[in-house]
């Protein structure tokens, strides 16, 4: 009888966190279990077995071809790397440097969810970061009261999103600068909260909404 798979549709959510992190990283590439298992030269069930045990154990050469076909590391796969900070990785000897167009950047914008926003205070500028959604084109996102991000509303503010892709040193940047304001307007507040990507990972009550309407959105990108 031959190998039964179940299709991705009905994948279990994955167990380890070698599992966790394979499953992660294909999605980021929009690719399927089988699409994956294809690329890495291995069966699916195999894969299946990878991403939904609690302790798989794979052997070396079944991490080198995943990690390649999921165009990271065996380090970043297995978590080796977890603590190391981005971009200490080396170079690569022939990196292309692109602007990104309007458009481009806010397609990139859209992906993400936690940001930093650049804010002007007594002391001077200080960078926070925080969680963000996307809404008929302006960032926005939830704060509270007497917070660093709250004294962004009423100035111009920067805002930058990125994505840094350590195993081939390449990735994105998008930058935001325009005005920022506080959202009082109960139909507004209430779409937002209905549109919000997530809850504010820093916990507690968070209930002051702040918009930035771009007046300027540029971003670049490094390829290999």
């Amino acid at each position: 009888m031959g190998e039964q798979v179940k299709p991705d549709g009905a994948e279990r959510s994955p167990m380890s966190d070698l599992g966790r992190r394979l499953t992660w990283r294909r999605e980021e590439l929009g690719l399927s279990r089988r699409e994956t298992a294809e690329r890495a030269g291995m069966a699916p069930g195999y894969l299946q077995y990878l991403e939904e045990q609690p302790a798989p154990v794979p052997g070396v050469s079944a991490l080198l071809r995943l990690a390649g076909a999921l165009h990271t590391t065996v380090g970043d796969l297995t978590g080796g790397a977890v603590d190391l900070p981005p971009g200490t990785g080396r170079a690569s000897p022939h990196p292309e440097f692109t602007e990104l167009s309007e458009q481009e950047c806010r397609a990139l914008l859209a992906t993400h969810g936690v940001g930093r926003v650049a804010v002007p205070t007594e002391s001077g500028p200080v960078v926070v970061p925080v969680n963000y959604s996307v809404v008929e084109g302006a960032v926005v996102f939830r704060t509270a009261d007497g917070t660093t991000p709250a004294q962004a509303a009423g100035c111009h503010v920067a805002f930058e999103v990125d994505r840094i892709d350590e195993a081939f040193s390449q990735g994105w940047s998008v930058l935001v600068r325009g005005h920022a304001r506080t959202v009082t307007d109960p139909d507004d507040v209430r779409l937002l909260t209905e549109r919000a990507y997530s809850l504010p990972w820093v916990g507690g009550e968070r209930d002051v909404w702040v918009r930035i309407d771009p007046l300027a959105l540029t971003g670049r990108r490094i390829t290999v």
